[in-house]
């Protein structure tokens, strides 16, 4: 029994791939090119009725029947509880957990996101304000996250779902115009992820 994940070589889609390998669970990628507008595809829209990638559809899902499930922070969080890996048990170990997740569904990736928009404009006119607004919004973030690494190894105290929700978005600080010597903490946590052979072989897995 496997997974199958539908994504691209995006984002989201590496948050999940990163959290397949980690967990050491068997999965198989089918590539939704984006590009092609192939998330608006009938048999996409089943699984993923936002049409956004990722999704994934799971044959061995509870009481061992298949379920789908789409929304990467929805899938991270469904992976921890299947397996029980990098989702703590107690309520009160599980809310940073929980919190730095929904920082990254909510903050870290819709801003980051604009920036990766409005850097592509062709006319300086019209990219001259977007980028003002969501690089100064991005570096915001970037800050609080450093913040917050300053105190503790990972986002939530142990490596977690979290973890890796975020290192999707911060894989594209280049195209955030960010440099990680700005913020010392993040870039020790950011090496020392990628310093794990699961985290390197999720990035490295094809997902286009």
């Amino acid at each position: 029994m496997t997974i199958t994940l539908y994504a691209w070589g995006t984002p989201n889609g590496r948050k999940v791939s990163v959290a397949l390998e980690e967990m050491e669970l068997p999965y198989t990628v089918k590539a939704i090119d984006i590009t092609q507008d192939e998330q608006f595809q009938p048999d996409f829209l089943a699984i993923s009725p936002n049409n956004k990638i990722p999704a994934i559809v799971d044959s061995d899902g509870p009481d061992g029947g298949m379920i789908s499930v789409f929304e990467s922070g929805a899938i991270l969080l469904y992976l921890g509880e299947k397996t029980g890996k990098f989702l703590p048990k107690s309520l009160r170990d599980r809310v940073p957990v929980l919190e730095w997740l929904m920082w990254q569904m909510g903050g870290f990736g819709p801003m980051p996101g604009q920036v990766h928009h409005f850097a592509a404009l062709a006319s300086e006119d019209d990219k001259r304000y977007g980028l003002k607004r969501f690089s100064t919004e991005t570096r915001r973030l970037y800050a609080v996250l450093n913040a917050r690494l300053s105190k503790t190894e990972y986002v939530a105290g142990e490596l977690s779902v979290a973890d890796f929700a975020i290192l999707g978005w911060a894989w594209r600080h280049e195209r955030h115009k960010v440099d990680l010597a700005d913020y010392p903490h993040v870039k020790r946590w950011y090496d020392t992820l990628f310093e794990r052979p699961g985290v390197r072989r999720g990035f490295e897995v094809k997902l286009d």
